[in-house]
This record gives C-alpha cells, structure tokens and sequence, in this order.
C-alpha cells in the first residue's frame, strides 16, 4: 500500500483547513510516540460545519458522511502537527460522539464514515480500538464529534 500522503492524493481527498480551538485547549497534544486529537467537528472545506442531530435532521448516511468530513478535519489538524502524514505508525483509539435522537442506534454505522476513511488511508494500522455513542447535544449542534489518539514517530 502507498503512504498515506500518497493515498490522500490517490483518493482525491482534499483536507479542510486544520481546525483552530474554539476555546481553552490544543487541537493535539504529542507526547512520545502518542499523539492525542482533541474532539474535531465536521469541518467542510468552506469552514463551516455540518450540523443536526441524526435521526431527526440527518439520515443515517448523512451522519456517516459527517463523520467522514470529520476524519478530514482530523487529518488535516495531524499534518499540521507532525508535518505529514506518513509520520503515523498506527491509530489507536477513536471515541466517536454522534448527536442523535434518543431512540437511534445506529451510531456504530454512523462512525464507521471516519472509520473506514482511516482504513482507506493507513490500511489496516487505521483500524484501532473504538466507542462509538450517542448524546443528546452536541457543541453548536455538530452532528458528530470524534476524538483519538495516534501512535506516531517520537
């Protein structure tokens, strides 16, 4: 399989500007051979986000096509930090936060759109441990929120 710079370009993705905190935190914290992501929203490429809750403004496969957009955003804030890409061994864990109805239970397929992203961009080191749950509300009504940490080169 190509780096995953090179798989960026084979895919024809194309990154959001890397998000900038919207209050007190860092959008990544690399300690080590670990590099922690904040929660990242789904951040299009025109800076806005897609918002809605899941089962009652968005479809099922408009929250994995948020979820999707938010793996963008995720990838653009680790090139930022680590330079490229291809500085990434592994994903490790991903704890994914659908706003949703309190009678939906798809959020496991709604994830899977970040998900799968990873895969098609590391392989298999994109498939790590995962959550994926539902809440009730979400920061400015985001209708995804996904956070996870990396192993990646010291």
């Amino acid at each position: 399989m190509s780096s995953p710079e090179k798989r960026i370009q084979e895919l024809h993705l194309t990154l959001p500007p890397a998000p900038k905190p919207v209050a007190v935190y860092k959008t990544a914290v690399k300690m080590g051979h670990l590099l922690f992501v904040s929660g990242h929203g789904p951040l299009k490429a025109d800076k806005t986000m897609i918002t809605g809750r899941v089962g009652q403004d968005l479809t099922t496969e408009q929250g994995k096509e948020a979820a999707r957009q938010t793996g963008l955003a995720i990838l653009a804030t680790v090139r930022e930090t680590l330079g490229s890409l291809d500085k990434v061994k592994r994903l490790l864990k991903t704890y994914g936060m659908v706003n949703c109805t309190d009678d939906f239970l798809d959020q496991p397929k709604v994830i899977n759109g970040f998900s799968e992203l990873m895969r098609d961009v590391f392989g298999e080191d994109g498939v790590g441990a995962r959550s994926a749950v539902g809440h009730n509300s979400l920061p400015g009504n985001i209708a995804v929120e996904i956070e996870c940490i990396f192993e990646v080169e010291a």
